[in-house]
């Protein structure tokens, strides 16, 4: 098998720390960054760092760790998994501290990795933004969220027509996941979100997802020829 290495996102807890497990499992090498550690595996290297503080990715990225760990791999993964929900509530509530928070999470650093990533030489280099349904339809209450995730939709959609050689870039939505985010759903106050009891029916119905199928599927998905074949996609799909 040709050597695969992998850098994820938000690997502490959810479905990231369901991937990193996943990819432990397989043997992979996984290079994995979130603002706290996760648990220790086998394999994953973890680094501390506040991916929504863009001055320190931006010092990180230029240390030279990312080119080292992805040296030697005839494949590197870059999966931006990293994410938050809020603020949540109508427009007058968000604070700006907030709103940019979130957006350095939630896209600045997905597309300051998956640029770095694109600079690295490889014949395989591949980015995977972990988007939602969220990115395609409107909530209310969602404003910040659904603007993010529509951001690596379409950034996925540019960069594909780059068609940058060895590159593939595909944004997925992995579908609705059993993970602490669902949880702040359902605790949020109808006032902030008037669709709450939509996805309180969702666990209760079982309908979710566990952290861990979705990564399996994810990873198949990630690591087939398939992968890049369109640029949005929901794993849902395949």
């Amino acid at each position: 098998m040709s050597a695969i290495k992998v850098v994820l996102t938000g690997h502490s807890r959810g479905l990231g720390a369901a991937i990193a497990a996943e990819l432990s499992g397989r043997g992979i090498p996984v290079l994995a960054l979130a603002r706290k550690r996760g648990a220790d595996m086998q394999g994953v290297t973890q680094v501390a760092l506040d991916l929504s503080d863009t001055a320190a990715l931006s010092g990180w990225l230029a240390g030279g760790a990312l080119e080292s760990f992805l040296s030697g791999a005839d494949r590197a993964l870059l999966i931006n998994n990293a994410g938050m929900l809020q603020p949540v509530g109508p427009l007058s509530s968000h604070a700006p501290a907030e709103v940019a928070h979130a957006i350095g999470l939630n896209v600045a650093a997905p597309l300051m990795l998956a640029a770095a990533v694109a600079a690295i030489d490889g014949a395989d280099r591949r980015v995977l933004h972990v988007s939602s349904g969220a990115g395609r339809n409107a909530y209310p209450g969602w404003a910040v969220y659904c603007a993010s995730k529509a951001a690596l939709d379409h950034h996925a959609r540019a960069a594909a027509l780059d068609q940058s050689p060895g590159l593939r870039i595909v944004s997925l939505a992995p579908g609705v996941i059993d993970t602490d985010m669902q949880a702040q759903i359902r605790a949020t106050d109808v006032e902030r979100f008037p669709l709450r009891d939509q996805f309180e029916a969702l666990k209760a119905n079982g309908a979710l997802a566990s952290p861990e199928d979705c990564a399996k599927r994810l990873l198949d998905f990630a690591l087939s020829p398939a992968f890049g074949a369109a640029a949005v996609a929901d794993l849902r799909d395949f």
